[in-house]
């Protein structure tokens, strides 16, 4: 999928298509409504419009994100409605059939607030600053019979993403995974993440995982 960015947008990479892998292996109920957390480019969004979704509501902190987004939707005359502001923060009208979220998940080098690009990877001392809130509102974004579909690496704890959706009542298990080598961001941080504990010496390289979440009907 050709898409149209920024600079200052995040790039959809290894994480992006294997969130886009799963999706199209659960399958969408044409008529489907969607929620997009953190859309970037919309690379998620388009995929899940065109798998049948009736209405896509992308969202995104960026401004140049829900740009291109909205640009990228509008050039292929998908039901995306990209919009503005913290997806996790929000009210919604009506719950959702599916949430796909690709949030940043990386542990942050300072304590401050992510800024600018960083917004896109930046999660906090342990990398679980946004996934934790993801996991605390899932059930409540979610309807009867609705699915969550989450992309995260293994050095954000895996074990407490599930374990946290299930204390929400959720269904939560992992569908699919991928070994690769760690990029510039977490090159840069590997002696920090070693002297936490988060890494083992020497480790170059991560596995991303997608867990999907069920809400029973």
């Amino acid at each position: 999928m050709r898409l149209l960015r920024t600079s200052a947008v995040y790039r959809p990479q290894g994480d992006t298509w294997l969130l886009a892998r799963a999706l199209g292996d659960a399958g969408i109920e044409p008529g489907s409504r969607v929620l997009d957390v953190g859309t970037g480019t919309g690379a998620l969004a388009l995929a899940a419009a065109r798998t049948g979704a009736r209405e896509v509501t992308a969202v995104d902190v960026s401004i140049a994100a829900v740009a291109v987004a909205g640009l990228n939707a509008w050039l292929r005359g998908l039901p995306v409605r990209a919009e503005r502001g913290d997806a996790l923060a929000r009210d919604y009208a009506d719950p959702f059939d599916v949430v796909l979220a690709n949030p940043p998940y990386v542990p942050a080098q300072g304590s401050g607030p992510p800024r600018g690009a960083a917004r896109a990877w930046d999660a906090g001392y342990d990398g679980r600053a946004v996934i934790d809130r993801l996991c605390v509102r899932a059930p409540e974004l979610l309807g009867g019979g609705g699915t969550l579909l989450l992309v995260q690496s293994d050095l954000a704890d895996v074990e407490a993403t599930l374990a946290r959706l299930r204390a929400g009542g959720l269904k939560a298990a992992v569908v699919d995974r991928q070994a690769q080598a760690f990029g510039p961001v977490l090159d840069e941080r590997a002696a920090v993440l070693e002297e936490r504990g988060l890494i083992r010496r020497g480790q170059r390289c991560e596995e991303l995982v997608v867990i999907r979440a069920d809400r029973p009907r």
